[in-house]
């Protein structure tokens, strides 16, 4: 089904749902929507970059993971873990829609000291309980598995090879669009720039344009700019553009074998990607960025990230960059964990940001989420209240101890 150009201008003067921001989170969301048999609203998504050159869904490493302390981001990864192996039929079918390859080598924690470790056993007790594969490994076990890594000062590792890894998510991203427009969402290249607000709800939605939308529910998918979008209806949420590298090197004399995506505790993590591998690190300062603050700092991988990687693996002491990119991670302040859900002062205003680096991956769980806060204004699959947009309001963090 070929689909007629994205417009500038909407179709329509009022709408049931505005999703703010059209990217992985937005375009889920609106799939989820237009997919929900319970659901037959009218759905606008406004997207100020029809590129999303800039977005965070473009400059994503697209990994997913167990591997975390509190139940429900397992059980969201794990959802979503079940939505990438089985994307053609969860999208319905069409043998249009490609496999989702996922490379399962999964994530290496490393631990150089015993808080690290006690944190890491105890996190694999729950993992374990949830049915995820992840094992506690002596540096021996390591050794024997993995001998390219340099292990002095390791205590132990945490690995889980199952349904953990790599997974191309930008093919999942293009057909959640195409589909949600397929089931006539309205996708507009524009941006919503004010809104305004009775005491409770958010009445309406001016465009750059000029045109003002009537909305029954508003979605703020905004990523980095969240606080903005927010900020319209009169609202907070602590989501700021935090910049992260991502290096892209090619090794003198290849593993022989996949990198598992291996978290140093220096902080540096690396992994196999295609035929070279990919590496990141947060910087020893880690300010909030200017929203169009995309320039390289090329002194980091020589200064930081390099040395960490040579010192792990030693066969990547002789290494030579072939690219290298500047992301935003949508940096939640409070706690690093996602935030869904409505503002107990603006009801019909859901928040569904703040992932921290975790959105590719809790996308499909999320998106499922917001359709059925807007369709039954509850959670009827997967019970995300612990990420509720309440804690923000009550300034009470949800600890997540496995995040990087």
């Amino acid at each position: 089904m070929k689909l007629p150009p994205i417009e500038t201008e909407p179709k329509k003067a009022s709408y049931d749902v505005v999703i703010v921001g059209g990217a992985m989170i937005g375009s889920s969301v609106a799939w989820h929507l237009s997919n929900n048999p319970d659901f037959n609203g009218s759905v606008l998504v406004v997207e100020r970059d029809p590129t999303y050159e800039w977005s965070s869904t473009t400059h994503t490493n697209s990994c997913t993971r167990q591997q975390f302390s509190n139940e429900i981001n397992v059980r969201i990864s794990q959802y979503g873990v079940e939505c990438i192996k089985n994307f053609r039929d969860y999208l319905g079918g069409d043998p249009d829609i490609p496999d989702i390859p996922l490379h399962s080598y999964g994530y290496m924690y490393l631990a150089g000291d015993e808080k690290l470790a006690n944190i890491l056993r105890e996190n694999q007790k729950l993992q374990e309980s949830l049915g995820a594969g992840t094992r506690i490994m002596t540096p021996d076990e390591i050794a024997a598995e993995y001998p390219f890594y340099n292990l002095d000062g390791i205590i132990l590792g945490s690995h889980n090879p199952l349904n953990e890894g790599y997974f191309e998510g930008s093919s999942m991203f293009d057909w959640w669009r195409r589909k949600a427009r397929q089931n006539g969402v309205e996708y507009l290249t524009n941006e919503v720039v004010a809104m305004t607000r009775s005491p409770n709800k958010v009445e309406s939605v001016t465009l750059k344009s000029g045109e003002v939308i009537a909305c029954g529910k508003v979605i703020n998918a905004s990523g980095p700019r969240a606080v903005l979008t927010a900020r319209m209806a009169g609202l907070e949420v602590p989501v700021e553009p935090r910049r992260r590298h991502t290096f892209i090197f090619d090794c003198q004399e290849p593993l022989g074998q996949d990198l598992p995506l291996t978290i140093d505790p220096a902080g540096a993590h690396m992994r196999t990607d295609g035929e070279y591998y990919l590496a990141g690190c947060p910087p020893l300062e880690d300010p909030a960025a200017d929203y169009d603050d995309f320039e390289i700092d090329h002194s980091h991988w020589e200064e930081t990230v390099w040395p960490i990687l040579a010192n792990r693996v030693p066969a990547f002491e002789a290494v030579k960059l072939i690219n290298t990119w500047v992301g935003h991670y949508a940096f939640n302040t409070l706690d690093q964990n996602a935030i869904i859900g409505p503002s107990s002062e603006v009801t019909n205003f859901i928040f569904v940001n703040g992932f921290s680096g975790h959105g590719f991956q809790q996308s499909p769980a999320m998106g499922r989420g917001v359709s059925e806060l807007v369709t039954y204004e509850e959670f009827r699959t997967l019970d995300l209240s612990p990420l509720g947009y309440d804690r923000i309001e009550r300034n009470e963090p949800f600890l997540e101890k496995a995040v990087i």
